[in-house]
């Protein structure tokens, strides 16, 4: 990873000073600031249907920090999903859906507060739902990663420990249009879903979770997609 990261984060409000320690412990990765690389994308996360924004700019040098990348090469789609249902919140509304969060994070967790900083998939509305699908066992491990890769729907960088909050530098905001923004990230939700739909009547033939928590496999089995590096 590069050494020094320029972060957007999308807001309401311009953000001169994050907060460490503050927030909703229900986010993806726990709590944390919830930035992108992507000023688009900031952009698109700044605004709602009725409200404007802000992009807020920062610079963090990373040389000296534990920087967990989820969609690194070294892990594969699930650990992703196991640290996800671990921190947010899901309607676990039959037996299946149960068995599998406790699996998915006995065997595939990884503990996001020993870094300073954290890479990985953005759980906005598509995905929490392509997550859903697969704890509830809807679709395939291999459709959920097509699924991961639709639309590109973000990638988060999140400022995890208090060293990490200590060393971003705010380097000034940009306001954001909810009539431009808005627009573009419903275009962009909407392509996703759309080419998920085709998705999921295509060949259902691969590991459903039923599948990986009867034959107990775990991170190192081949037929568990593994992220590739870009």
């Amino acid at each position: 990873m590069k050494r020094k990261l320029i972060l957007f984060h999308g807001s309401p409000q311009v953000v001169r000073e994050p907060s460490f320690g503050k927030g909703r412990k229900n986010n993806d990765f726990g709590l944390g600031f919830y930035c992108t690389e992507n000023p688009e994308l900031a952009k698109e996360w700044a605004v709602s249907s009725s409200e404007d924004g802000f992009c807020n700019r920062y610079s963090i040098d990373v040389s000296n920090m534990r920087v967990l990348n989820l969609n690194g090469p070294d892990f594969t789609i699930l650990n992703w999903i196991a640290v996800l249902v671990k921190h947010r919140l899901f309607s676990l509304s039959n037996p299946v859906a149960q068995r599998a969060k406790a699996y998915l994070i006995e065997h595939f967790d990884i503990n996001v507060n020993a870094y300073d900083v954290i890479v990985g998939y953005r759980a906005d509305d598509s995905y929490y739902d392509y997550a859903d699908a697969f704890l509830n066992n809807s679709i395939t491990v291999e459709q959920l990663a097509s699924a991961m890769r639709l639309g590109k729907l973000g990638e988060q960088v999140v400022v995890k420990s208090e060293y990490a909050f200590s060393e971003l530098c705010f380097e000034g905001s940009e306001a954001v249009s909810r009539l431009e923004f808005y627009a573009k990230r419903k275009a962009r939700n909407d392509e996703a879903n759309a080419r998920y739909f085709e998705i999921l009547g295509e060949e259902k033939d691969g590991l459903f979770i039923q599948d990986i928590i009867r034959g107990g496999i775990g991170n190192d089995d081949p037929r568990i997609p593994r992220n590739l590096p870009k």
